[in-house]
């Protein structure tokens, strides 16, 4: 619960055009906070939401234009916070923190920001507090790569330390951001490497790490996790390891090491705020491996929402300086999907298991398919999108599927 209505300042949202900011949108909105919504695109699925109390369309994403469109708000609807959603608008309004007038936007620091986004650095923060870490190394030219090629234990995966930062790079020079790609032999490692030798910069070499994704997520603040939430990965996008395409929440008397563990990474970094903490957990050995931190709003936060965590509403309140919310207790038991993203694994499973680049993936075609049928009958399952307490969202992203499909 939060302070009367009367007593509360609107909260602005910006970045409408995925499931994460919807499900902002919807955490904040029921709880009878004034949601001010921005967006880049004007068929932004949040825009739809019935939560939303005033929306706006800003073309120009990161520009001038936007910081003015933020302060006029300011000016019209007093002392107020901004809550954004992706690594990009997080570092922008970092950069630019003082200019937004009387909208506070919630970022962590430049350098904790900086930090987190360098998987070599949140590597290194992990190891000083005892947490498991994948053999990692990070070639600076062709002549370490080849060193590494002779001694690195193969399979291994190759992994930008900060995709954000490269990608332009890497469009100059007419090559693909491959967030992960798989290398089984050295010579595999060694074409890889050659491909990046007119960028001047490699990827980082991870070892193989067995497993399914495991997500521990907390609310930081004054160094204390004051809410804690964590899910299980039950399938992905691509196959073989990506992001959740469905997600069960597992309850928090599982796991109790590892997340006092997770919480003394973020204190050691001094994290304070939201944070996703993910590790590949092999459940035959029940052994965790971090693979990074998240200081944003994730993929799959409509679980969270669906399970009444209350992230959104804890950053909002904290961050307004109101009371701390007093919130339910959280609901287990709970799986999210987003049916979209499962069709296109599906696709990929049935009908084109070649193109699975991890060759070690179980390819079960018929147990994919019945449980993806079973899950639309499954008690507790909600979704990424459709709501039927607010379906708008859902069909503008049909609208929006079809057009890409079209196209």
């Amino acid at each position: 619960m939060l302070q009367k209505p009367e007593s509360r300042p609107p909260c602005i949202v910006l970045g409408l055009e995925t499931q994460i900011g919807l499900g902002l949108v919807r955490e904040l909105g029921r709880a009878g906070v004034t949601v001010v919504g921005i967006a880049v695109e004007p068929d932004a699925i949040g825009l739809s939401s019935r939560y939303l109390a005033r929306k706006l369309v800003v073309p120009q994403p990161r520009s001038p234009a936007l910081i003015a469109a933020i302060v006029a708000l300011g000016e019209e609807l007093g002392p107020c916070c901004l809550i954004a959603v992706s690594e990009a608008n997080l570092g922008w309004l970092a950069q630019h923190q003082g200019e937004f007038g009387q909208v506070r936007p919630i970022v962590p620091s430049a350098e904790t920001l900086a930090m987190v986004l360098d998987k070599q650095r949140t590597l290194q923060a992990a190891s000083e507090v005892g947490i498991a870490i994948p053999e990692t190394a990070e070639p600076t030219s062709m002549a370490e790569a080849q060193a590494l090629a002779a001694r690195f234990p193969f399979p291994a995966v190759l992994k930008w330390k900060d995709p954000n930062a490269i990608a332009r790079k890497l469009g100059a020079a007419g090559l693909e951001l491959l967030k992960a790609e798989y290398v089984y032999t050295p010579a595999e490692f060694l074409t890889a490497a050659a491909r990046y030798e007119p960028v001047g910069e490699w990827p980082m070499l991870q070892a193989y790490c067995p497993g399914t994704g495991l997500g521990q997520f907390f609310y930081m603040h004054k160094g204390q996790a004051v809410r804690r939430f964590q899910h299980l990965r039950v399938a992905e996008w691509p196959p073989e390891g990506g992001f959740s395409s469905v997600c069960d929440a597992v309850p928090l008397d599982r796991h109790l090491a590892l997340q006092e563990q997770s919480i003394a990474l973020l204190r050691h970094i001094g994290w304070e705020g939201v944070a996703m903490v993910e590790y590949r957990w092999d459940p035959a050995t029940d052994h965790a491996v971090l693979m990074e931190i998240n200081g944003r709003y994730w993929g799959s936060f409509p679980l969270a929402v669906q399970c009444g965590v209350g992230f959104g509403l804890l950053s909002y309140a904290l961050e307004s300086g109101l009371d701390m919310p007093v919130l339910p207790p959280v609901r287990w038991g709970q799986r999210c999907r987003m049916v979209s993203t499962e069709l296109k694994r599906l696709v990929r499973i049935c009908l084109q298991p070649q193109k699975i680049v991890d060759r070690t993936f179980p390819v079960r075609p018929v147990a994919e398919v019945l449980r993806f049928v079973r899950d639309f009958f499954r008690p507790g399952v909600g979704y990424y999108v459709w709501d039927a307490s607010d379906p708008d969202p859902f069909f503008a992203d049909v609208k929006n599927l079809l057009r890409k499909l079209k196209r």
